[in-house]
């Protein structure tokens, strides 16, 4: 099978467990690249984020961001953007302040939230992910919901973090059976994200192989949460990384190593160094 398009989630996938970029997935991007291969990241990260990633990966390409909600290449000139409405976000908000939980509006251009305190380190370590705040705006108020009644926001994607499971479990019923035209995504036992319906990591692959005329089964993903699974069950080549749960691994077609093991790189080249370039193999055909 010839595959012409890579999909790499980015935290726990890309990039190693300290946040950082090991020198060898460098090299096994290239290496792909040569091989006319279509890269992107398909990530929960906001757009500048996952620019900032693509940059140091020299890959200039549509990323699949805000979990799918957010494609393009350039900020201001987006493939695909879907929001959840201004005053749905609203009234989204106005019932999660009911729950003991930290809320952050992803809009593409900067991040609002509230201010309570909850023991979890999961928004310290979301922020050290964050991009340059030059850029990307971070603002905390008291009471979110008040904010936006003085600035509105339609969110493609509203992040949620909680102490407990048991709370995470109450709010997301509470939203789901309040509000029919949004999703919910459990991320994690501590986070849940919020996104306009349908919005997915494979729907922003469909919405992107449509575009560049690759079909799912001409795609290899490669992720590690249960957000990806989705995509993994459907590519051509499903990829679970090493340090993903059960669930995923189970539903993948190739399992590699961790992302603390080079499991990227590894990967990448044991599968695609036998494939010839696309375009050679073009000109081949065309003989």
């Amino acid at each position: 099978m010839l595959y012409r398009l890579l999909a790499l989630n980015i935290d726990g996938t890309l990039l190693r467990s300290n946040g950082r970029l090991q020198h060898s997935t460098k090299d096994a991007i290239e290496f792909v690249q040569k091989k006319d291969v279509y890269i992107t990241l398909v990530t929960n990260r906001h757009f500048q984020s996952a620019k900032k990633v693509a940059k140091a990966l020299k890959i200039d390409s549509h990323l699949i961001t805000h979990g799918g909600a957010f494609i393009g290449n350039r900020l201001d000139e987006p493939l695909y953007v879907k929001r959840i409405s201004e005053e749905k976000t609203f009234n989204i908000v106005q019932v999660l302040e009911y729950f003991n939980c930290n809320i952050r509006i992803i809009h593409e251009r900067f991040s609002i939230g509230n201010r309570k305190k909850i023991s979890s380190n999961l928004v310290s370590k979301m922020l050290l992910n964050s991009s340059d705040p030059l850029f990307y705006p971070i603002q905390f108020v008291g009471s979110l919901a008040d904010a936006l009644i003085d600035e509105p926001v339609a969110a493609p994607k509203i992040d949620v973090y909680f102490d407990t499971k048991e709370e995470l479990k109450e709010a997301e019923k509470t939203i789901l059976d309040s509000f029919y035209d949004v999703d919910v995504i459990e991320i994690h036992d501590g986070k849940i994200e919020i996104v306009p319906k349908g919005i997915s990591k494979l729907n922003g692959l469909q919405v992107l192989g449509n575009h560049l005329g690759i079909k799912l089964d001409e795609m290899v993903a490669i992720g590690d949460g249960l957000d990806d699974l989705d995509m993994i069950q459907q590519a051509g080549l499903g990829v679970a990384m090493g340090n993903a749960p059960f669930e995923v691994k189970r539903a993948a077609d190739w399992i590699t190593r961790s992302n603390d093991e080079q499991g990227v790189s590894y990967m990448v080249k044991e599968h695609f160094r036998k494939q010839y370039p696309i375009k050679f193999l073009n000109k081949i055909k065309n003989r």
